[in-house]
């Protein structure tokens, strides 16, 4: 069924709006999935604070061209039966989600994504992926910030504590 003319200005509309807000977008053919393991993938990502959205390309090629210039890079990558996944929270994660999905899916994969305004392939959206999620990095920072604080810690409170013990060892030969 063809779309109205207003209704492709909607989602254009709509589309512009989701890619401002969104920290990343990654380009994935869908070819031969069904509704099935697209609502999977679709669960998935929700997790990770994404999305999965089929449309039109050239509607999304428009809404990038006219209103959202940081993510131009994916639209070469507009070619066929793609999907986009729109980013709102990490990258690492949202990536990680759509790679394990198109795993054992030979018909589904990555081609091309933008992070910050740059272009990115697929090779480089695996690594991507392989990085630990924010929460783990910042609870790696947290806990090397901590370290010299905890160690100095020990060492002073070493002192008192050999001093009792060196007190408890005199009471202990002066009772015997």
């Amino acid at each position: 069924m063809a779309m109205t003319k207003a209704r492709k200005h909607a989602l254009k509309g709509e589309i512009a709006e989701r890619l401002q807000q969104a920290n990343a977008a990654m380009v994935a053919e869908y070819r031969g999935l069904t509704v099935a393991q697209l609502t999977e993938l679709r669960v998935k990502l929700r997790e990770s604070k994404s999305e999965f959205r089929i449309i039109k390309n050239r509607v999304a090629k428009v809404a990038i061209r006219e209103s959202v210039e940081h993510v131009s890079a994916i639209s070469s990558a507009l070619k066929g039966p793609v999907g986009l996944v729109i980013v709102y929270g990490d990258a690492a994660a949202a990536a990680k989600s759509v790679l394990e999905f198109g795993k054992d899916k030979e018909n589904f994969k990555l081609t091309a994504g933008v992070l910050a305004g740059k272009a990115v392939s697929a090779d480089e959206l695996k690594r991507i992926s392989e990085l630990p999620t924010m929460d783990v990095l910042l609870a790696r920072l947290v806990g090397t910030l901590v370290a010299p604080h905890r160690g100095l810690l020990t060492v002073l409170s070493g002192v008192p504590r050999q001093l009792v013990q060196v007190i408890n060892a005199i009471k202990d030969k002066k009772e015997q």
